[in-house]
């Protein structure tokens, strides 16, 4: 899997490595760390992007991420590809949380997903907030999911 910095520069290191170096970095720094995990994706033609992002928020300091994108041909419903996309969020909390753990580093899961039922992504609330949840993390939805519906935005858009 190849992450990326904003500016686009390659991340050289696997994910986690890259992770660990930041937390410890911002430690030195005495930094409070917050960190969004989303995911977003985008519909074109015969072709679906997905992009992860990984958000530090640093308090009252700005923040920056890092995110991963790819591209499929298969054709997806809209509620499993909301799906999807919380998984592929998952994956990633999953893959980093102890390190989030050991550090303090507080973490939360954001989904693409509008909590007013005339959108076709709100089919997917529900299993979402309980695929999330149920697997021990903090979630957060639109209008509040920022690394989703505008950082992993950004991305595919």
């Amino acid at each position: 899997m190849i992450w990326r910095k904003l500016n686009g520069e390659i991340l050289l290191l696997p994910i986690k490595e890259a992770v660990k170096d930041v937390l410890i970095e911002e430690a030195k720094n005495n930094t409070k760390l917050k960190v969004c995990i989303g995911t977003d994706s985008q519909v074109k033609a015969n072709t679906t992007e997905f992009a992860t992002v990984i958000v530090f928020l640093r308090k009252h300091r700005g923040g920056f991420m890092y995110f991963h994108n790819e591209k499929t041909t298969t054709k997806y419903h809209i509620k499993e590809r909301m799906l999807l996309e919380v998984a592929k969020s998952i994956e990633v909390a999953y893959e980093l949380c102890d390190l989030f753990i050991e550090n303090n580093v507080e973490m939360e899961i954001h989904a693409d997903i509008n909590t007013n039922p005339q959108f076709k992504s709100n089919d997917a609330l529900k299993e979402s907030m309980g695929y999330i949840l149920g697997m021990g993390f903090n979630i957060k939805v639109k209008p509040e999911a920022f690394a989703s519906s505008c950082c992993a935005d950004r991305i595919v858009n």
